[in-house]
C-alpha cells in the first residue's frame, strides 16, 4: 500500500516545490526595492547606495519554507479537524472566566510589579511605553469593535474622532483653563456628536461605498486640523497642553505636588502609574457598557443589523436609529481616548491622526475577532506590545549588521502576522461569541454560524 502510494506523493511534492519555487519569486520581486536596496545620507549630503542581499535571501528562504509547509500539513490549514466546529465545552468557558479574573487582576498589579522588578527608571518605560500605549488601542479597539464588530459596519476613518476627542481637550484647556476631569466628557460628547454628523450621510450605503466615506472622512478631519491653522495651528501643533492632575494635585516636585501631600519622595514614575489607572479604568469603562448594551435591545438591533440588514428592516426595527447610534457611542470613546492621548503627551499635532492608526485600530479588531471583547484586547497586545518590545531585541545587530533596525520591519511583521491569522484563524483569535440573550443557557455560537460585515 505504500508503495502504490509513493508516485502520489512523489507528485504532491513536486506541486508543493514548483507552488512554493513561485512564492519564493514572488517574495524575491517583492522584496527588491524594500530591501535589497537602501541609501543613506553621508557626510558630504550625497546618497549612498548600500546592498542587503543577505536579508532578501533570508526572506526568500523564509518565503519557501513557510509556503512549502503549509502545502504538505493539510492538519495546519484546518482539513481534518472536526473539532474546530464544535462549541466549547463548560470547562472551556470557565477557563476563559479563569483567565479573564486573573488577567484583570494582573493588570491592577502591573505597575506595582514593574516599580518592584524593574525600579523606578525602569518602571517609567514598562508601564507608559508598554501598559499606557497598549490600554489606549485596547479602548480604541473596543470603541472601533462597536461600529465594525457588533453593528457590521466597517469604518476606516476611526482616528478622526480620536483627533477630535484631543483637539477638543487641548483646545478647551489651553485657551479656557479647563481641567482634564472637565473636557474629559465634553470631548467625548464632541466626538460623539460628529459621529452622528458622519452617521446621516451613510445610512444607505454598505461595504466599500461604507468604506470609502469613512475614510474621507478621516482624511478630512486630518486636512483641517493642518490647514485651519488659526485653531489647530496646523503643523506645529498644539503645545503646552495641560497635564492631568490627581484631584488638582499636579505631579511635579513642589510643595503643592502630590508627592509632598502625601508625604513621599518626588519621582517621575508616580505620574505613569496615575495615567496607567486613568486609563485602565477607561478601558474598563469601555468593556463595562458595550457589554451591557449587547443585553438591550440596542445591542441585539446592532446585531441583527450586522447579520442582514433586509430582514432588520423587515422586523420593524429602525435601522436609522441603530446606525447612528452605534457611530455615536463607538466615537464617544475614541473621544474620551483622545483626550487622555492629549493629556498624556502635552503635544498634539496632525502627525499623530494618520489614516496607519485607523488601519491599525481596525487591524486590531479583525485580528482579534469582530465583536470579540477579549480577542480585541488579545491582538491590542500582541500588535503594539509586540512593536514596543521589537525596541528592546538590540542583540539581532550582531546577526544582521549594526545597521540593523528591528522597528523598521514592525508593519512588514503586521503584514505576516495578518495573513497567517486569516489563514489559521479566518473569523479572528477568538471566533466564539457568548449570545446576548437565550434560554437557559449561554452557550457560545461558533463563528460559522453569523455572518459579518454586511450591515
Amino acid at each position: 500500500m505504500a508503495a502504490e502510494d509513493r508516485p502520489g506523493r512523489v507528485a504532491t511534492l513536486a506541486i508543493a516545490v514548483r507552488d512554493a519555487s513561485g512564492t519564493a519569486l514572488l517574495a524575491l520581486a517583492l522584496s527588491f526595492p524594500i530591501v535589497a536596496l537602501r541609501t543613506d545620507q553621508d557626510m558630504s549630503n550625497q546618497l549612498v547606495l548600500h546592498q542587503r542581499w543577505d536579508y532578501v535571501g533570508i526572506i526568500v528562504a523564509l518565503a519557501f519554507a513557510a509556503r512549502l509547509v503549509y502545502l504538505l500539513a493539510p492538519a495546519f490549514r484546518g482539513k481534518g479537524r472536526p473539532a474546530a466546529a464544535i462549541a466549547p465545552s463548560d470547562a472551556y468557558t470557565n477557563l476563559v472566566r479563569v483567565l479573564s479574573v486573573g488577567g484583570a487582576l494582573l493588570l491592577v498589579a502591573y505597575p506595582l510589579l514593574a516599580l518592584a522588578f524593574t525600579g523606578r527608571a525602569g518602571a517609567i518605560k514598562w508601564v507608559d511605553n508598554f501598559g499606557i500605549q497598549v490600554l489606549i488601542y485596547v479602548m480604541l479597539g473596543w470603541g472601533l469593535n462597536i461600529v465594525v464588530g457588533l453593528a457590521g459596519l466597517l469604518d476606516l476613518g476611526y482616528v478622526a474622532f480620536y483627533a477630535i476627542g484631543a483637539y477638543a481637550f487641548a483646545l478647551l484647556s489651553v485657551h479656557y483653563d479647563l481641567g482634564f476631569w472637565v473636557c474629559l466628557p465634553i470631548a467625548g460628547i464632541m466626538a460623539a456628536f460628529w459621529g452622528v454628523l458622519l452617521g446621516f450621510p451613510v445610512l444607505r450605503l454598505r461595504g466599500d461605498y461604507l468604506a470609502i466615506v469613512t475614510l474621507a472622512f478621516g482624511e478630512i478631519i486630518k486636512l483641517v486640523a493642518i490647514n485651519w491653522v488659526d485653531l489647530t495651528r496646523g503643523y506645529a501643533g498644539i503645545s503646552g497642553v495641560p497635564r492631568a492632575t490627581f484631584f488638582g494635585l499636579p505631579f511635579d516636585a513642589s510643595p503643592q505636588g502630590f508627592a509632598a501631600f502625601f508625604g513621599l519622595e518626588f519621582a517621575s514614575v508616580h505620574r505613569s502609574i496615575f495615567l496607567f489607572y486613568v486609563i485602565l479604568a477607561l478601558a474598563a469603562l469601555t468593556n463595562l457598557v458595550t457589554l451591557r448594551l449587547r443585553r438591550l435591545p440596542v445591542g441585539r438591533a446592532w446585531e441583527a443589523l450586522r447579520e442582514d440588514e433586509t430582514a432588520c428592516r423587515s422586523l420593524g426595527i429602525n435601522t436609522t436609529n441603530t446606525k447612528l447610534t452605534a457611530f455615536a457611542i463607538g466615537a464617544g470613546f475614541g473621544g474620551f481616548a483622545g483626550s487622555f492621548f492629549a493629556a498624556r503627551q502635552g503635544f498634539i499635532s496632525p502627525e499623530s491622526f494618520t489614516f496607519m492608526e485607523s488601519a491599525i485600530v481596525l487591524a486590531i479588531v479583525v485580528l482579534g475577532g469582530m465583536g470579540s471583547q477579549i480577542g480585541v484586547a488579545i491582538a491590542a497586545v500582541a500588535m503594539i506590545g509586540g512593536t514596543e518590545i521589537l525596541r528592546e531585541l538590540d542583540w539581532l545587530k550582531e546577526i544582521f549588521g549594526p545597521g540593523f533596525q528591528p522597528t523598521h520591519y514592525r508593519m512588514l511583521l503586521f503584514g505576516l502576522a495578518m495573513v497567517l491569522i486569516m489563514i489559521w484563524k479566518p473569523r479572528g483569535l477568538v471566533s466564539f461569541r457568548t449570545p446576548s440573550i437565550f434560554l437557559r443557557e449561554a452557550r457560545p455560537v461558533r463563528a460559522d454560524m453569523v455572518k459579518e460585515g454586511h450591515g
